[in-house]
């Protein structure tokens, strides 16, 4: 913490190392943009859960947040030891939704932020209410291998009761595929990973809106780029019950 002229608290961030060399970049990072939800405790523990025992550095943004956690500070102080974080909390919005002056409503600046600020070449995007399965980042990386970006793919998980739906095979199916085909198809950012160096000119379009439209706009900028995919779905993706879509897929069985 530190003070400002008016000696108003301002809180901007917390590190938490790892064993290695701080300087030292790890072998890759972990991205999570919240707004404080208690399923954030979860979200980080899959990070810790990780098969992956290289050096992995989290890097959790607060662009606005509905409210303390109890036990993320205990959590952070767990960590494994191959694991650093750092927490980012501004002391205002950067999202128009709330005040600031960047057009992306889910977020605003704060996924570019800590994608620019990550200390490695390798970078992958979990959500606060989503989770990854063991073997997440250890089949990303090997898929990115001489790569731009690389993905997975992504199971739904009923949020209520916590039931396995269905391996999505409609929204999140990679380039030129599902229901958004015509448009180039679409990765969602819980299944992506990327080399952010290659990726460089891309990372602003996470920032861009209008609405909550910056996960199509920053796909639609490395969608023709080289990649590689894990064939299995190593994100477990939490639906909630007013999400009808998903509902009438299944019940359907659509396809695209």
């Amino acid at each position: 913490m530190q003070e400002n002229l008016t000696g108003q608290p301002v809180s901007i961030g917390t590190y938490y190392p790892d064993a290695g060399d701080a300087q030292a970049p790890s072998d890759v990072a972990v991205v999570i943009t919240t707004v404080l939800r208690a399923a954030l405790l979860d979200a980080v523990n899959s990070v810790y859960g990780q098969s992956y025992g290289g050096r992995i550095q989290l890097l959790i943004g607060v662009d606005k947040a509905f409210g303390p956690i109890d036990g993320l500070n205990a959590l952070l102080a767990r960590r494994p030891p191959h694991v650093s974080a750092i927490v980012l909390t501004l002391p205002f919005s950067t999202s128009i939704r709330h005040g600031g002056v960047h057009r992306a409503q889910d977020g605003g600046s704060i996924r570019s932020m800590l994608t620019f600020m990550a200390n490695s070449q390798y970078v992958a995007y979990l959500d606060d209410d989503n989770q990854w399965e063991p073997e997440h980042l250890a089949g990303l990386l090997e898929a990115v291998r001489g790569k731009v970006w690389a993905h997975s793919m992504r199971l739904l998980i009923d949020q209520a009761s916590g039931k396995e739906m269905a391996v999505d095979r409609w929204d999140s199916v990679g380039v030129g595929r599902g229901r958004f085909a015509e448009t180039g198809g679409f990765v969602d950012p819980n299944c992506l990973l990327i080399d952010k160096v290659a990726a460089g000119r891309a990372l602003g379009r996470w920032s861009e809106g209008p609405g909550m439209m910056s996960d199509r706009k920053f796909f639609a900028a490395i969608r023709e780029a080289a990649h590689g995919q894990v064939n299995a779905p190593t994100v477990r993706y939490f639906v909630r019950a007013q999400d009808t879509m998903f509902a009438k897929f299944l019940r359907d069985g659509v396809e695209f």
